[in-house]
């Protein structure tokens, strides 16, 4: 959840694996690992301050700090689809891509 809305459902495995939404990768890049010489995310912070609750930025509410955000993000609130398949739901009009998408993608 982002400033209360859903931004990301699905199987906790699948979504740690996988994130789809620009803000759970956000989250997921700053967890600390107890191991040091394992590797987790970057450990760098989500960019920028978050709005305030109370009177959310329109279109989708995590705009103002996503790296991907475009013109729609701020005009049109991003439905909950399941762009990837059952179970595993995002609400982003431009959700990140997997590894084996980026590996499909031609050159």
């Amino acid at each position: 959840m982002y400033l209360g809305k859903l931004v990301e459902t699905g199987p906790a495995e699948e979504a740690y694996a996988r994130p789809l939404h620009p803000y759970t990768r956000g989250l997921l890049d700053t967890v600390n690992v107890p191991d040091p010489s394992a590797t987790a995310g970057s450990g760098s912070p989500l960019a920028g301050e978050a709005p305030s609750a109370a009177k959310p930025p329109s279109g989708c509410r995590f705009r103002t700090r996503c790296p991907l955000a475009q013109d729609v993000c701020a005009e049109v609130e991003p439905p909950v689809a399941a762009p990837r398949g059952a179970g595993h739901q995002v609400a982003c009009h431009l959700p990140l891509p997997v590894p084996e998408e980026v590996a499909a993608q031609p050159v």
